[in-house]
């Protein structure tokens, strides 16, 4: 499957690493996905022909110096290390290294083995302290020839010393990227837990209060807040207003009387109030029992956030990183500034590492001045997304803060279920009411909606929601043509005003029916508004889909069992055929977060010889130390090419090198709870989706009644790059392949070269779309307009 010969020779033209030194190193705390992060550039560095070094124990190792503590890397010296929590080369912090005498050394160490390229993964200290190094190189080396150490040979050979800088931290306390490497896997064992004690609190009508990690960051405890519907949260950046521990405690009280058995409440760990006094888990707990006299338990999460495997998230985002870090140095020269690698949306970005660093401390200091307004303003659009989110749907107004609008809003869900459906149908019904709205609960898709199982659902109806997987409503793949003029009469019956509708791509091809028979159907002329919610993550407009990222964390988890099953055996390969209909998202992406050696799918023809040199390129590769395989297969990536004839195919050319097993993960992909991000995201991306039916409800309200046919009436609400974008359905026809039911361009196609040149395939990388240097300013403050667009994190 590797690409002509003469597409790669512009990659290696133009960033050869042919007589470059790279050396990777982890700093401060450890988070999930480091190992990814150390793999990625090993891997990538070695592909371009640069010499690659580990760095162990941080800093510390780079001033001791000694071969065990600098270390050539192979590529085999990182397999099997992608799904391992922490960092295996270790992690030190280094008081020697923030002293001139320490740096000193530290240099000679990086000379004597020709290494000028720093790849360091850690907090802003580590990064600061990086730059910091960067700055004094030439200083560094004038002083070691002064003393005899180093000749004025090496001082010219290796004059500049080059940084990037991946952030490695779970408290995603850094500004300039939308998530770092760890958040998602720290998120993942907190609502573990959230889940794990909701059932035991439940059983007892008990109130937990959960401490969680962060520092002085809050983000932790506000999404999983968000994620979990809280009923209370924490956090350092918006402290509580004086008496807040009196409407705390209402609420709390409020929730038990609308027959609610459990109470959650989320502590940061740098929860303060107004006057930067601490609050602590166990001063809330002593509040409830003495104001309330609930039953209240203390949770403190502590370092098993830190620990666990990382996510299939964190493992596409530090292998992405990785990857960019190393072609960043690439193409870095003596006056190019250190830089940062990050994520805005689903885009690598690069930004100055040090206006990063600066920005970050500026949220310090805004919150010290009690600027905390500001404060959350500086840690970026997706922070601030976050807390209004959650302040929209946790606390339910009083009727009498509440204008009614007297517009009925019908929600329903269509297509096969995805983890984040309810989720998306809580955001929807709490947002709706909030905005004045009576909203309405279609079970079964159109269906239902055709029988008039249609009711009224309350803001208490959906609580709980958001860690329910599948479709609580009911869905089905019933596309609404055929029922139309049953559809007609209940809009009709129960005066529905506008849909919003939740699901796949047969969600999709609904809303273009119904925009169809506008003209015949006087009732349809209504806004009608799509959210994306499938495992497949097949529908144009949308970069991403409600459910997908459950569905990669599914086969991620299930791969690295697999693997682990074949550990201590004879050499083995793993034949894994995942869902998606023609789409090779679920494939190509969980691919890439396994450690894949090959990923067939449809977008990408392949035939006999493709197969073939698949397979000598395996046996090759376990004629060395490598005992296990893992070949991915979309279900219908090819209809004669079977996961049948795959298995059979590997098995006789494998034999006397390795054997074979096969595996079709089926249903287990659409099952189980929603994974954290598909729990924010379709918070998120829902409230948008009500927040804009109600903007048009006002626009095509007219003489007594909602009356719209323009084509911008009846929309998709997609993420698009690095923004939310709502678009026309009609518009996104011709971006569309019905028959194969995919988009025509998916942007994830480019991730491909990626696991390809990781699994050690020579292939051609498209450089053209890695991330330029940014402005972290620019990038932080200046408001986008795209209809309503807002950024969300991925």
């Amino acid at each position: 499957m590797a690409l002509p010969p003469e597409s790669k020779k512009v990659f290696f033209e133009n960033l050869s690493g042919a007589g470059k030194a790279i050396a990777v190193l982890t700093s401060g705390g450890d988070a999930q996905g480091m190992n990814a992060a150390v793999r990625a550039v090993v891997r990538m560095g070695i592909y371009v022909g640069a010499k690659v070094y580990f760095i162990r124990e941080g800093y510390q190792g780079m001033v001791d110096g000694g071969d065990d503590n600098i270390k050539e890397a192979t590529w085999e010296s990182v397999s099997s290390m992608l799904q391992v929590g922490g960092t295996v080369i270790g992690s030190a912090r280094c008081k020697e290294f923030r002293s001139h005498e320490g740096r000193l050394k530290a240099a000679h160490n990086l000379v004597q083995r020709g290494i000028t390229n720093l790849c360091v993964i850690g907090g802003d200290g580590s990064l600061t302290g990086a730059n910091l190094f960067r700055e004094e190189w030439s200083g560094l080396l004038a002083e070691l020839l002064g003393q005899g150490l180093i000749d004025a040979e090496a001082v010219q050979m290796y004059d500049a010393l080059h940084i990037v800088g991946m952030v490695g931290s779970i408290d995603n306390d850094f500004c300039g990227t939308d998530m770092t490497i760890g958040t998602d896997s720290a998120l993942h064992r907190i609502i573990e837990v959230v889940d794990a004690i909701m059932t035991t609190a439940q059983s007892h009508q008990r109130t937990f209060v959960l401490e969680v990690m962060g520092r002085h960051c809050g983000y932790l405890a506000l999404v999983s807040a968000l994620a979990c519907g809280a009923d209370w949260v924490l956090i350092p950046e918006m402290p509580p207003e004086d008496g807040w521990e009196d409407k705390m405690c209402q609420k709390l009280s409020a929730n038990r009387a609308g027959m609610k058995r459990l109470n959650i409440i989320i502590v940061a760990e740098g929860a303060i109030d107004h006057y930067n006094k601490p609050i602590t888990s166990e001063y809330i707990k002593n509040l409830v029992v003495k104001c309330l006299g609930f039953d209240t338990r203390v949770t403190i999460l502590g370092h098993v956030q830190r620990g666990g495997t990382p996510s299939a998230f964190d493992r596409i985002l530090a292998s992405r990183m990785g990857v960019e870090a190393v072609l960043a140095l690439l193409e870095t020269t003596a006056n190019t500034p250190a830089c940062v690698v990050s994520l805005s949306g689903n885009q690598s970005v690069r930004l100055p590492l040090m206006e990063c660093v600066q920005m970050t401390q500026e949220v310090q200091k805004a919150m010290d001045e009690k600027k905390f307004e500001e404060a959350v303003k500086l840690r970026g659009r997706s922070f601030e997304n976050n807390l209004k989110t959650y302040k929209l749907l946790a606390h339910n107004k009083p009727s009498s803060e509440i204008v009614s609008t007297g517009f009925n809003v019908a929600v329903l869900n269509v297509g096969a279920p995805a983890a984040g459906m309810n989720a998306a149908v809580r955001s929807a019904v709490r947002v709706g009411i909030s905005e004045g709205h009576r909203m309405f609960a279609v079970s079964d898709g159109f269906e239902g909606f055709s029988k008039g199982q249609i009711k009224e659902i309350k803001w208490s109806d959906v609580g709980g929601w958001t860690g329910q997987g599948g479709s609580l409503l009911g869905t089905k793949r019933t596309l609404p043509a055929k029922h139309a003029d049953k559809i007609a009469e209940q809009i009709q019956a129960h005066n529905i005003n506008a849909l919003l509708i939740i699901g796949g791509f047969e969600a999709f091809l609904s809303l273009l029916e119904l925009l169809d028979l506008r003209g015949k159907y006087v009732e349809l002329c209504l806004p009608m508004v799509m959210v994306p919610a499938t495992v497949s993550n097949n529908v144009p407009g949308s970069d991403l889909s409600i459910g997908a990222d459950t569905a990669l964390n599914a086969i991620t988890s299930t791969c690295d069992r697999i693997k682990q099953s074949a550990s201590g055996t004879k050499r083995r390969v793993f034949i894994i055929e995942t869902m998606g209909g023609y789409c090779g998202y679920l494939a190509s992406v969980g691919g890439l977060a396994a450690g894949a050696d090959a990923a067939y799918i449809f977008e990408e023809p392949f035939d006999i010889r493709d197969l073939q040199a698949n397979v000598e390129h395996l046996t090759e590769k376990m004629k060395t130390s490598i005992q296990r395989g893992l070949v991915l297969r979309n279900e219908n990536s090819n209809e004669n090419y079977t996961t049948d004839f795959i298995y059979q195919l590997y098995s006789e050319e494998g034999k006397g090198v390795f054997d074979c097993r096969k595996n079709v993960l089926g249903h287990m992909q659409q099952g189980g709870a929603p994974s954290p991000f598909d729990r924010n995201f379709g918070t998120k991306i829902s409230a948008k989706a009500m927040q804009w039916i109600s903007k048009k409800l006002q626009e095509t309200y007219r003489h007594g009644r909602v009356f719209a046919n323009t084509e911008d009436s009846c929309c998709l609400l997609g993420m698009r790059r690095r923004a939310l974008v709502f678009q026309p359905v009609l518009q996104l026809k011709p971006e569309t392949d019905f028959v194969h039911r995919i988009p025509k361009e998916q942007w994830w196609l480019k991730l491909r070269p990626l696991m390809k040149i990781l699994a050690k395939y020579k292939t051609s990388y498209d450089v053209s779309d890695a991330g330029q240097l940014e402005h972290v300013v620019r990038n932080l403050r200046e408001p986008r307009e795209s209809d309503g667009a807002a950024t969300v994190t991925v």
